[in-house]
């Protein structure tokens, strides 16, 4: 056995410490840019004292009756101060919350966007009195929070934007065309308009030529009324403040139909809201092998770019 001196225990140990730092100085960054936290301060409204039922499994969460955010920050050194509110689909019965929620938060992270990723509830009439209105009070009072936050959270709150994948995307679409409608508590009337919207294979309708009938149904209900039906239809519901929006759909999709992508783009057109419709010949419902998602995502990217959400390079 070697005996350890005093100088090749100083050596030893101090190469320790600088190794157990360089570790530190890697984690902890990270930790700090993570943080989940309940998405209300005080009672949930809109909810009855059901029990807590929510399970994950495979990163699919069910029965979400306590909303929470879990905020990413990106690197100081490239934050350019634009937001993102990240709303994970699966037809309003479970999230999909890695794949469109914190795998999406990571690479819009990569670009300087400050993501947030919205566990918003799941409609259900046992933990709900308006199942129809709990993700769209979520999404508002996402919004709140992330505007509020702001400076401390280094975002531009004139550039938070509300992000949605399929059903997702309906909650994303509905927060950008029903924020003149406050379904929460907003004391100092703190705006709920999403300053963007981009909706990737989202459903939009809930007519029954091309609504997405399981969304609807989880949602709204069996027997919904016409009324409500078309309220939530968010392409009858574009107005000329309607935010400026990215969608992207493929063609072959046969879960949601692409005519949910179309005539939302058509009613933005209307009435001249800057929007970019990007439409895949193959890529069915989830984009689970094509396009990449470095392909509509770059464009996505592009179009920020293009309407002064993200810096030009």
């Amino acid at each position: 056995m070697i005996p350890i001196t005093k100088s090749r225990f100083t050596t030893v140990s101090m190469r320790s410490l600088l190794f157990a730092l360089i570790l530190l100085s890697t984690v902890l960054p990270a930790a700090r840019a993570q943080k989940e936290m309940p998405l209300y301060p005080g009672k949930i409204p809109n909810a009855t004292n059901a029990p807590d039922q929510e399970t994950i499994k495979d990163f699919i969460v069910r029965n979400v009756s306590k909303p929470t955010i879990k905020v990413f920050l990106p690197d100081p050194a490239i934050a350019n101060g634009t937001a993102v509110i990240v709303c994970p689909g699966g037809g309003y019965g479970v999230l999909v919350i890695d794949r469109e929620g914190y795998q999406v938060a990571k690479e819009l992270n990569k670009i300087g966007v400050a993501a947030i990723v919205l566990k918003y509830r799941l409609p259900s009439d046992e933990i709900m009195k308006d199942k129809s209105i709990g993700p769209l009070q979520d999404a508002q009072q996402a919004i709140k929070t992330v505007r509020e936050n702001a400076a401390e959270w280094k975002v531009d709150p004139k550039k938070i934007g509300i992000m949605g994948f399929s059903a997702g995307g309906h909650l994303a679409a509905t927060a950008g065309t029903h924020y003149d409608s406050s379904f929460i508590d907003n004391p100092k009337k703190t705006s709920l308009r999403p300053d963007f919207m981009i909706l990737v294979y989202p459903v939009i309708s809930f007519l029954e030529k091309i609504g997405h009938k399981g969304s609807a149904a989880n949602l709204l209900g069996q027997s919904p009324t016409m009324e409500k039906v078309r309220y939530f239809s968010n392409d009858l519901q574009v107005k000329n403040t309607t935010p400026p929006t990215y969608l992207t759909h493929a063609g072959d999709d046969t879960v949601v139909p692409i005519s949910n992508s179309i005539q939302f783009y058509e009613a933005l057109n209307a009435k001249g809201i800057p929007s970019d419709l990007h439409i895949y010949s193959k890529g069915e419902h989830g984009y689970l092998q094509v396009p990449t998602f470095e392909e509509w995502f770059g464009r996505c990217k592009h179009w920020m770019q293009t309407n002064g959400i993200l810096p030009q390079k």
